[in-house]
């Protein structure tokens, strides 16, 4: 439902509020010095020279499942002003968790976003899923974010789903600070947390701050950059206090400083030389530093503290301004021109032409509504787009700026922002939407394909109807969820990434579309690769209403290793001309045809799962001048590839999970029982603080329920993530 925007809601940079809307308040400016008394207006310096766009900043926050992305998101938002009430994860009122199913489950299932203002500061944020079910959210999330907060677990350190999403971070080469969370939790230990960053993740993390205390003693952070002591009270209503730095740490912080310095010098020459010449570095040259090093991917500046309780989250906010990227100190956005491979560019500016892509779609009462990031150009309400994957023009009727499920009617949007655009039937996730006049394609999002499916029926036949549009919805919503109707019995077959994810769309459609639904016992989805080379040959000949279809292949097939994915390709072994004969060239439609009969016949093998890891080559097509036809050669090929797979014979495989347990010392032993009898290969059992931390490779089909089994043996005192690792086969 549309929503004038609040007086206290501020627009995100380059967004104009709808005609008639009550324009948002001032946003705060000038210098506050830390303080003891209450204040939401925060703390920091004046906003960098230049234009808006330099002030605006488009981050997320990720990291594994219960790190604390949700809490931060929470504090940012009362901080600036945004909220009025922190609503808490664990009493169900977070704002950004608003589906249904992640207030009762206590979890991030989609990714939300929203924007404020901090120091004069327009931050549009995306905050994401932590569990590995719903990847995908994180994936196209960052696609299109300037830079990224990863909250750690100050206990936990690296987990499973923190290397995941720092992998995805690295792919598009997203500018991270690091924020080591749950510092007053027992066992929180930051400088083990800071070894994990380095030594898993390959990164170079650099403290600017350092925790002062930790577990229950846990009082504030010294600041690395100004050589202050930030002391936190924990009331949401007050900033921290600036005091000296405790003498007992002047060892500690020199040190750390120095290593701050060396990261910095690594950038700034200038650094370097006062250093060597042991003379005072200013604060602002320091900063800079950092920033360059941070844009540059060259460090990570890490700080600390303890959201649930309200310490370090200012500071953070500070460093989200100071350090990382507006839109207009990355890249430019680069595409190719449709139909060419001609590359084109759209720098960050209103005045280019405009380019966004569209990185989520969510429906809203059964209308789409699109999520672009808009990367130049200007776009209205009204405004006619092309969609390059469709090469169709749509028209936009409405925009809004979004504060997780609440939107905010606006008539224009710039360069820089994220936006939700509504009257786009078109659009799925990853489409290039570009003026008309200047069309561009951006690369695609990638899309990760299901391991887990589940047969799903209504519980009344009348309601099979609204089932199919339900599910059509959804899976137009959600890349990753499939579903189609099993041809021999009829069932309708949802798959996903796994049991939660298909849990989910099923409670989604009861409460979403009103559909009760009976649904079967998982099960895994399979692939299916060769065995052994082989070749293949066949003819195809047959009349349709007086049109002979004639086509003639031969190919050859042979496995590859596991994950090296399929490779296809032609070459074509040509007969030697003889006496007077004329090779007579084969044409390029028929060339086509044939690759494209070879893409349909890989997409499904002997036993009717799709075939990967297989190298195909087609080694020869008999063309007829007065015979061959497109469709002919595309029969041919594909009827060649399906004799070769029974020449060959395929294997099963099945998905592996990467399997991480954590668990106190008495339960090793069963812990580790319980996974060789499930056929689990144990990888490495190690320590993470006083908890012993297991790592096995465990097929799919042998985890179901396995959440339940773990706590029943370890009397709940263990946990456990799991994630997609490789199809293999195994046993």
């Amino acid at each position: 439902m549309d929503e004038p925007p609040k007086p206290d809601a501020p627009q995100p940079a380059g967004v104009q509020p709808a005609a008639g809307a009550q324009p948002p308040a001032s946003p705060p400016t000038g210098t506050q010095q830390p303080s003891s008394k209450p204040s939401k207006s925060p703390a920091g310096s004046k906003p960098p020279a230049g234009s808006k766009m330099s002030r605006v900043r488009n981050i997320g926050i990720v990291a594994h499942i219960d790190a604390g992305k949700t809490t931060v998101s929470e504090r940012f938002l009362f901080l600036s002003g945004r909220i009025h009430k922190i609503g808490e994860v664990h009493d169900g009122e977070a704002q950004m968790d608003w589906m249904p199913q992640e207030r009762e489950r206590g979890i991030t299932i989609t990714a939300a976003a929203t924007s404020f203002t901090w120091r004069n500061f327009d931050i549009h944020l995306i905050d994401t899923p932590g569990h590995v079910d719903f990847t995908i959210e994180v994936e196209r999330s960052l696609r299109v974010l300037d830079g990224a907060v990863v909250v750690f677990d100050g206990v936990s350190g690296v987990e499973p789903q923190s290397e995941t999403v720092w992998r995805q971070a690295d792919k598009f080469r997203v500018p991270r600070i690091c924020f080591i969370n749950k510092m007053d939790r027992a066992g929180a230990d930051f400088a083990a947390a800071v070894t994990e960053i380095r030594e898993r993740l390959g990164a170079r993390p650099v403290p600017i701050q350092l925790p002062i205390g930790a577990e229950d003693r846990f009082t504030g952070v010294v600041d690395l950059v100004q050589l202050r002591a930030l002391t936190f009270s924990g009331d949401e209503d007050e900033g921290p206090v600036e005091e000296d730095i405790p003498a007992a740490m002047a060892d500690e912080v020199a040190a750390a400083r120095e290593k701050l310095i060396e990261a910095a010098a690594d950038v700034d020459d200038g650094i370097a030389a006062a250093f060597l010449e042991g003379q005072p570095i200013e604060e602002a040259t320091l900063k800079a530093a950092i920033r360059r090093a941070t844009i540059d991917c060259k460090i990570v500046p890490v700080l600390a503290g303890a959201a649930l309780r309200n310490k370090g989250v200012q500071p953070l906010l500070d460093a989200v301004c100071d350090y990382l990227p507006s839109p207009l100190e990355v890249p430019p956005i680069v595409g190719t021109v449709p139909g060419t491979d001609e590359p084109a560019t759209r720098p960050p500016d209103d005045a280019a032409p405009f380019c966004a892509l569209a990185f989520k779609v969510a429906m809203d009462e059964g209308r789409k509504a699109v999520y672009l990031r808009i990367y130049s150009g200007v776009l209205k309400t009204g405004d006619e787009v092309q969609n390059a994957r469709t090469r169709r023009n749509e028209k936009v009727a409405r925009l809004f700026s979004v504060h997780a499920n609440r939107r905010e009617r606006i008539e224009r949007a710039g360069a820089g922002t994220i936006v939700v655009a509504m009257g786009l039937k078109d659009a799925g996730t990853g489409d290039t939407l570009a003026s008309p006049k200047a069309p561009i394609i951006l690369e695609r999002i990638d899309i990760y394909e299901p391991v887990i499916a589940r047969a799903i029926e209504p519980k009344t036949q009348a309601e099979k109807e609204k089932l199919d549009f339900g599910l059509a919805k959804m899976a137009d919503e959600d890349p990753t969820f499939r579903w189609n109707e099993d041809a021999e019995t009829g069932q309708t077959i949802i798959r996903g990434m796994g049991e939660l994810h298909l849990d989910i769309i099923v409670d989604r459609l009861r409460i979403e579309y009103g559909v009760e639904a009976n649904v079967g016992r998982p099960q895994v989805v399979h692939r299916e690769t060769l065995a052994k080379p082989a070749d293949g040959e066949a003819r195809f000949e047959r009349t349709v209403e007086d049109e002979t279809l004639f086509g003639q292949a031969r190919v050859h097939v042979a496995p590859r290793p596991r994950g090296a994915g399929n490779e296809l390709k032609m070459q074509l072994v040509r007969p030697a001309p003889t006496g007077n004969v004329k090779i007579v060239e084969t044409p390029p439609a028929i060339l086509d045809a044939a690759m494209e009969g070879a893409r349909e016949a890989m997409r499904s093998g002997p036993q009717g799962y799709p075939i990967e890891d297989i190298s195909v080559t087609i080694t020869g097509i008999e063309y007829r001048p007065d015979a061959s036809t497109p469709a002919g050669e595309k029969a041919a090929v594909g009827e060649a590839l399906r004799q070769a797979w029974r020449e060959a014979g395929t294997r099963l495989l099945e998905p592996i999970m990467k399997v991480e347990i954590t668990c106190p010392e008495a339960n090793v032993g069963d812990v580790l029982g319980d996974l060789n009898a499930r056929r689990g290969q144990i990888e490495d059992v190690g320590f993470r603080g006083q908890q012993r931390v297991i790592t096995a490779k465990v097929p799919l089909r042998r985890m179901f329920g396995y959440s339940t089994d773990l706590r029943s043996a370890t009397q709940g005192r263990a946990n456990y993530s799991m994630q997609f690792d490789s199809y293999d086969a195994w046993e």
